[in-house]
């Protein structure tokens, strides 16, 4: 899942996006993801837990040692967080978006 030239899967950009801000658990990253693409996506708990499983195993993210905000902390929760790769990562991920967006433009299939 590492810097590829077809990029990052839908699923791992997602949850990387989710997760720019700050760390978040599982089902924060859901709500996360259905708020910034306005409900369009709706990832579940399979593609998810999947997805982070790869995510922590090729180095992108890693377990948060503390809950980001103390007032909704559960010991059951895991949170997860970006490491300094996936920084580069989901920046590079955007670059080659846009430069999809720009040609979709160009090409009259998409408005500026």
């Amino acid at each position: 899942m590492g810097a590829r030239s077809e990029g990052l899967s839908r699923s791992a950009f997602l949850i990387l996006f989710a997760l720019a801000d700050q760390p978040r658990h599982g089902l924060a990253i859901i709500d996360s993801i259905a708020a910034s693409t306005k409900g369009r996506v709706k990832l579940g708990p399979g593609t998810l837990y999947g997805t982070l499983q790869k995510l922590l195993a090729d180095g992108l993210i890693r377990e948060a040692a503390a809950a980001p905000d103390p007032d909704d902390d559960d010991p059951r929760r895991r949170y997860y967080a970006l490491t300094p790769r996936a920084k580069r990562e989901l920046k590079s991920e955007a670059v080659r978006m846009r430069a999809l967006v720009d040609a979709a433009i160009a090409q009259g299939i998409l408005q500026a």
